[in-house]
């Protein structure tokens, strides 16, 4: 008996492919831009997190200043830091895998008839461990180049690029405004970051050589600091605002001249951010389901209407009040079934174009398709009823009297 009735059910939206396909269009548009949504949102909140992460591990930034500048910037009236400051930083505090002290700054590089406007950073080999760079050819400064403040650097992917080509740059000599330097190493590329910054539009130099050979001074910028696995960066934090208070003189009930700036926290804002604003997409775009339930049921009444005199035939020969009930309500819910199915591979259809446009990974969630076709079943189901009972419903007698 059930089986027939999905027959009749059937046949009857076949018998009217237009109107169905029409029925069912506000359904796919309304599963499709859930899961476009959604899935593009969870694409968004991968590559923030991956991007930030990038930054370094467990990284933690120290710089002057009461608020937070970006790199390379400080506020111009907070007391720079020493290289006295990262070294106790490194001694007294528990839980540190590196510390680099850094100073950057905007120069321009040449080389031969080629010249590339970039940001020049004094670091040490720590700069490599706390952020997370890796060189793709070349090494690191040896403990001689770091004490002495020879004139070497290593060069980021895009100024490698922009000065070299496709030569292989070491061993050559470039200039940074009248400073001459040797390359002795080119980093693995990161790439363009979310907020629009080319990661790799960089070179770095030793510490001492950016002090005494451009700064001409022995100022520190930034500290980086990376805790070891397993350290919470929370505890690291406290530790180091604490030292820095004290070596830096602030007495009780004064504000820091400086900032601390744990990149988890930064990691879990943002992806709590893009979650946020994912939801409400998704949100709205489920406003298109209701619509399109709302569609149905109007179907559903003017198909209850056309059809009264064979309601009451059917219902004068002996048809259940439940069986015709189950027949609307399967129209119902197939039709809201079928534009489940096509909205599920319209949208993610959408979401891949959308993922390669907007140049963020395409994370499938199978929850959210799972979901978007659940609901979009129970809305043929809210929405399919009322039609149903009503045909349900109808007397015999004023069915057949029906014109």
């Amino acid at each position: 008996m059930i089986w027939e009735t999905i027959v009749l059910a059937l046949r009857e939206i076949r018998r009217n492919v237009l109107r169905s396909s029409l029925t069912v269009l506000g359904i796919v548009i309304g599963v499709a831009a859930v899961i476009t949504m959604v899935t593009l949102g969870g694409g968004a909140t991968a590559q923030v997190t991956a991007e930030i992460s990038s930054l370094g591990s467990n990284l933690l930034q120290v710089r002057p200043g009461q608020g937070f500048f970006g790199p390379g910037r400080t506020s111009s009236s907070a007391k720079m830091f020493e290289v006295d400051d990262a070294e106790a930083i490194n001694r007294e505090i528990f839980g540190l895998e590196a510390v680099a002290p850094t100073v950057s700054k905007s120069t321009q590089a040449i080389y031969s008839n080629r010249n590339w406007s970039t940001s020049v950073t004094g670091s040490t080999n720590d700069f490599f461990k706390v952020r997370d760079w890796l060189l793709q050819s070349g090494r690191e400064f040896t403990d001689g180049e770091l004490r002495s403040g020879k004139t070497v650097c290593i060069l980021g992917a895009t100024v490698c690029k922009q000065l070299f080509g496709e030569r292989d740059p070491l061993g050559a000599v470039i200039r940074l405004q009248r400073l001459s330097c040797q390359v002795i190493g080119v980093l693995e590329s990161k790439g363009q970051s979310s907020f629009g910054h080319d990661q790799d539009d960089f070179l770095l130099i030793p510490l001492r050589t950016f002090q005494r050979r451009i700064a001409g001074n022995n100022d520190v910028s930034a500290i980086f600091a990376s805790a070891q696995d397993g350290i919470s960066t929370t505890t690291v934090k406290a530790d180091i605002e604490r030292l820095m208070r004290e070596r830096r003189r602030i007495g009780t009930g004064k504000d820091d001249d400086f900032n601390v700036r744990d990149m988890q926290e930064v990691v879990s804002t943002l992806t709590n951010t893009t979650r946020v604003l994912t939801a409400l997409l998704g949100a709205v775009a489920a406003v298109s389901l209701l619509v399109g339930g709302i569609g149905i049921m109007n179907i559903m009444l003017v198909s209850v209407t056309e059809r009264t005199r064979e309601i009451g035939t059917r219902l004068a020969i002996g048809a259940l009040e439940r069986e015709v009930l189950m027949q609307f309500l399967i129209e119902a819910v197939a039709l809201s079934s079928f534009g489940g199915l096509f909205g599920i591979v319209l949208g993610l259809l959408t979401a891949g174009a959308g993922a390669r446009l907007l140049r963020i990974p395409f994370i499938m969630n199978p929850g959210i398709v799972v979901v978007a076709f659940v609901f979009s079943a129970a809305v043929g189901v809210v929405f399919g009823y009322f039609p149903a009972c009503q045909a349900a419903r109808l007397d015999p007698i004023e069915a057949l009297r029906h014109e």
